[in-house]
Formats: C-alpha cells, sequence, structure tokens
C-alpha cells in the first residue's frame, strides 16, 4: 500500500509585488514540483503581505522576507519553523538569530555589476542607493560593498542616496538627481541598488540630455522586465538567483519539518547572470554630433522619426550628419535607426504570446510584412521563427 506524505500547512510571506519577491516564491513551487513535499501554501489573495493576526496562525511552517523588518518583529516569538530570506550582511550579528537564513550574495551582486563596467573600458564609478532606513537595509549593503570595491582599488566612492519616491516631492528628486549627474565627471558607469532605481536615473539621464551610455553607463539589479517596459533605453541589470533562493528556503523548511535541524544556517546564494542591454555597453564617443544623434534616436527611433529629425535635433545639415556617422560608427544615420528599431522588435518577440503585427506596430515598422521584410534581409529568418526559437538572431542586442 502507498505512503501518502503528510500534508503540511506553509504560510509564505512575501510582497509580490516585487520581482525578488515572486521569483522566489516560484522557486519554492519548483521545489515542490520536484519532490513528494505536500504543502498545502497560505499566500494572501493579492500576493501582499498582511501581518496581522500571523501569530495565531495555526500552520506548521513559515518561508518568510525578513528584508521587511516588519516580518522579522513579528516573527519574533512564533513557535513554527521558520525559513528566512532576505540579503546577506557583512556583520554577521545582523542575521536573527536562531534561524535559519538563505541570501542574495549582495556583495556578489554588487561586483558582479562593477566587473562588468569595467570591462566596458570605464575607470569611474558611482552608485546609486536609496535613503537609510530600516526597509532598506539590503540597500546600504549594496552600499558597503561598493564602497570596499572602492577602497581596494583605490577609487573615490560616490555615492548618492536620492530622495525616496513619493508624489508630492517627485519634481525635487528629479531636480536633485540631474543635478547629482551633471556634477560627475563624464565618461562614468553607475551602479543602481535595484532596477527601480536604475530607472529614475535613465529618466533623470533623458530628461538633462546627458547621453546613455556614452556619457553614463548605467546597471540596475533585479531584472524586473516591468521596469524595463517603462524605460526608452534598454537597461542591463543584474539577475538575481532567486529561484535558486526559494528552493533552497523550501528545502531547508522541509528538512525542519522532519526532524533536521537547521537553526542559524547562512546560505548565501550568488547572482544568475547579467542581463546585459544598451544602457550599459558604453562606447567613448569623441563626436557631440553624433553623441546628440545617438541620443535622440534611442528615445524616438521606434516613434518612426527620420534622418531629417535627427538633424534638425543636433542642429546641422543631413549630409553633415551622415559624413559624421559614416566617420565615427561606419553606418548611416538611417542604418543606426534601423539597428535600434530591430533590437526592440528581436526583445519583443521574446514573449511569445506577443502578436507579430503588435510587435511591429510598437517598434515603428509600417506593417507586419515589412517587419518580416526587414528581418529576412537582416537575420536571414522570419520574425515568427525567430519567436518560435527556431533561431538564434547574430547580434540582435542594440
Amino acid at each position: 500500500m502507498k505512503t501518502v506524505p503528510p500534508v503540511h500547512r506553509i504560510a509564505l510571506l512575501f510582497n509580490g509585488s516585487k520581482i525578488y519577491d515572486r521569483g522566489i516564491i516560484s522557486g519554492i513551487g519548483n521545489y515542490l514540483s520536484s519532490t513528494r513535499a505536500s504543502w498545502d501554501l497560505f499566500l494572501e489573495e493579492d500576493f501582499l503581505c498582511r501581518l496581522k493576526g500571523i501569530e495565531r496562525w495555526q500552520g506548521d511552517g513559515i518561508i518568510a522576507d525578513f528584508d521587511d523588518p516588519l516580518i522579522g518583529e513579528a516573527l519574533a516569538d512564533i513557535k513554527l519553523p521558520v525559513v528566512a530570506v532576505g540579503g546577506s550582511y557583512q556583520d554577521e550579528r545582523a542575521y536573527p538569530k536562531g534561524i535559519p537564513y538563505v541570501a542574495t550574495d549582495n556583495n556578489a551582486l554588487i561586483t558582479l555589476a562593477y566587473t562588468h563596467l569595467i570591462e566596458a573600458g570605464l575607470q569611474r564609478f558611482a552608485c546609486f542607493s536609496l535613503p537609510e532606513a530600516q526597509a532598506n537595509r539590503w540597500a546600504q549593503e549594496r552600499e558597503k560593498s561598493f564602497r570596499r570595491l572602492m577602497q581596494r582599488d583605490g577609487l573615490h566612492a560616490e555615492v548618492y542616496r536620492g530622495m525616496g519616491t513619493s508624489a508630492p516631492l517627485w519634481d525635487s528628486a528629479v531636480e536633485q538627481l540631474i543635478a547629482w549627474l551633471q556634477s560627475l565627471p563624464k565618461p562614468i558607469g553607475i551602479i543602481a541598488v535595484s532596477d527601480a532605481r536604475a530607472r529614475q536615473l535613465l529618466q533623470a539621464c533623458l530628461t538633462a540630455g546627458i547621453a546613455v551610455p556614452e556619457q553614463v553607463a548605467l546597471i540596475g539589479i533585479d531584472n524586473d522586465p516591468l521596469t524595463r517596459s517603462l524605460t526608452r533605453v534598454p537597461l542591463s541589470s543584474v539577475i538575481q538567483g532567486t529561484e535558486t533562493m526559494g528552493r533552497t528556503a523550501a528545502q531547508l523548511l522541509h528538512q525542519m519539518l522532519h526532524g533536521m535541524p537547521s537553526t542559524g544556517t547562512h546560505i548565501l546564494i550568488p547572482p544568475d547572470a547579467i542581463n546585459v542591454q544598451v544602457s550599459s555597453l558604453h562606447q567613448p564617443l569623441g563626436n557631440p554630433y553624433v553623441m546628440q544623434a545617438l541620443l535622440f534616436i534611442r528615445q524616438y527611433a521606434c516613434q518612426g522619426i527620420k534622418t531629417a529629425q535627427v538633424a534638425a535635433y543636433v542642429g546641422v545639415s543631413r549630409s553633415s550628419l551622415e559624413s559624421h556617422f559614416r566617420t565615427v560608427r561606419g553606418c548611416s544615420v538611417h542604418d543606426e535607426i534601423l539597428h535600434f528599431k530591430l533590437a526592440a522588435a528581436t526583445s519583443g518577440l521574446e514573449n511569445t504570446e506577443t502578436a507579430i503585427a503588435e510587435v511591429a506596430r510598437a517598434c515603428g515598422f509600417k506593417s507586419a510584412q515589412y517587419l518580416h521584410t526587414v528581418f529576412r534581409r537582416e537575420f536571414g529568418c522570419t520574425p515568427r521563427e525567430y519567436q518560435q526559437g527556431a533561431l538564434v538572431v547574430p547580434g540582435a542586442i542594440g
């Protein structure tokens, strides 16, 4: 007779509005799918975390995001098995006592971003962080890692925390961010502690007319597709190992439920990789006309702009701008616009549920047929073949 594994009631205390938390939840689900563990999972219907009454919850175990200080406080005296997840700390005393802790390795995240910017040829660096607060401890840990790397390499540690995000203070926050950006020596590579922070940085650069990535190359952390969809210049980002974090946390709790002690275990999970996009692909350009033109193209290529409009923005004749482009970039202005539109199209086609006609429209092509023609000419395959994964398009990154 088959033995039916016991069903355990497990609470997941996360805020699913964040891609970080969603990745961890996904990892927990993947662990359950690949093992004989049988869990009845408690999650709020809207995937947000509400702590009221959690101390009276009659379950078997909890996995929780301890980056939120309120969660740590709420679970301080609970008698159930708890596995904490969150950011790593340089000071071991900062970890919750007596609880197994699965951490994203903040030092490894910053080191990977920093190494990428060095490899892009940059020699000056800055960090865009968050205001100091208990809820932002993870950001302060990333700051510390950045400062330590700068000290190690004998460089000045330029850190700007800025203001928190709120509607009444938004204009002031943007003005102060632009002032900071304008004060920095150029070119410079900036590491933002999150993609949300990187998006604000990118928006400020575009507002101030600062060329990305020629003058400011930037990289975020999270690889959040929602944030990427809100930026005109594709954003580079470090991909956290959240799926591995979720799997590891679930495995620890599974072991605890079956009598295996895990008290005080600290496990650091490194980042998966970097999603390299245009924002960090620094190319030193000495030609101011080309730099201005690229800034305009990256913002408006998918709106169907023509070479004459780019020349008008830069303030030179069309023939003069074409000459500058052929000297510096080895291509025409039209080629540059097309290259950026195709890069946006390949990114859009990665979502297999998006209609090709919709991708064509969003990227500034007159029709799906025109996108088909250009795609086949440039890459030797159709948009449909690319979307279905039949072929890998060479050089498709913008």
